[in-house]
């Protein structure tokens, strides 16, 4: 899904789709106010956010993963699995491609377990089994465990757009409904976001490129995430001459068709081509040749904020909670 232009703006467009926007907040409402949540054995916690798509949330969590076990803890990563074929609840495995289990699963495994589940609950019992500390990427809006530290992400650009909710705006909720329940925000990137009174702990992050630099390389660049023209933007700031640039929707399942073209056009340019390792981790081997990924990773401005927050998770395992 690409976003409409008019949830950066609040429009007539916007303010004529605001009923069906009412429906979808309280719908969010009532799934938390009807909730049983399971309450796992393992600590449990959630990098989540209220607008759709693009904040960062998976570069977040792997570095979550990391400043837990580096406190001793045994992370492993609870996933929806968006786009995958694979119910579960199910532990990712190299042989898994991201038609069966999404394409961020497949970037988390690099640096913990990862249990792609429907259901949250069944997966946290499933991942009960691999770690003492489940990390949720996204769920921030489910209701089906309890969460020990909830962790909110904003991108620092975007900020929460024309502040309205689905379909009328980017908003998963209300953003006074979701910030009610974070204990942190995690704010991506430059910029100033108002966050409504809110009074937990506000943290800053930015992303960095890991592996071959691109600074002076002329490069096509392409992208199928939720924003497109920040991965193309961030080349730029890194020094790269974009020679051409292609948008797909995120979570973009490539053809071969399509990969062809890129490379011609590469070529067509003498230009080199790339793109992101979430894009990356969707083609198939074959379709890798030729093709450079840009790995990322969170770096915190004060990271020592962050690691009080994982120093407050409970240490001991809980009593598991009646089936």
């Amino acid at each position: 899904m690409r976003a409409p232009e008019f949830w950066d703006r609040d429009d007539w467009r916007a303010r004529l789709l605001a009923p069906l926007s009412w429906a979808y907040g309280t719908s969010v409402a009532w799934k938390e106010a009807h909730a049983v949540p399971y309450h796992s054995a393992a600590a449990v916690v959630c990098v989540g956010n209220i607008s759709v798509g693009g904040t960062g949330k998976t570069p977040i969590a792997i570095e979550i993963a990391h400043r837990l076990r580096a406190r001793g803890r045994r992370p492993v990563f609870l996933s929806r699995g968006y786009g995958g074929r694979l119910r579960g609840p199910v532990e990712v495995h190299e042989a898994n491609s991201a038609a069966d289990v999404g394409d961020e699963p497949l970037l988390l495994r690099h640096t913990a377990p990862v249990v792609v589940a429907r259901d949250r609950a069944e997966g946290a019992r499933f991942a009960e089994q691999l770690g003492d500390t489940i990390v949720m990427d996204d769920g921030h809006q489910n209701f089906a465990l309890r969460k020990d530290l909830a962790l909110v992400v904003v991108d620092g650009e975007t900020g929460f757009g024309n502040g309205r909710v689905v379909p009328a705006g980017p908003l998963r909720e209300p953003v006074s409904q979701g910030l009610h329940r974070a204990d942190a925000v995690i704010v991506t990137g430059d910029g100033d976001v108002p966050l409504a009174g809110f009074e937990g702990a506000v943290l800053r992050s930015h992303l960095i490129q890991q592996g071959d630099s691109v600074a002076g390389r002329r490069v096509v660049a392409f992208a199928g995430i939720g924003r497109p023209d920040k991965f193309f933007h961030a080349l730029e700031h890194q020094g790269a001459e974009i020679a051409a640039s292609m948008r797909y929707a995120d979570h973009h399942t490539y053809t071969q068709a399509e990969i062809a073209r890129l490379k011609s056009k590469a070529r067509a340019l003498d230009a080199l081509l790339v793109t992101t390792e979430k894009d990356f981790v969707r083609l198939t081997q074959a379709e890798r040749d030729g093709i450079l990924p840009l790995p990322v990773r969170a770096a915190f401005d004060a990271p020592q904020a962050l690691d009080a927050l994982l120093d407050r998770l409970p240490r001991e395992p809980i009593a598991r909670a009646p089936a």
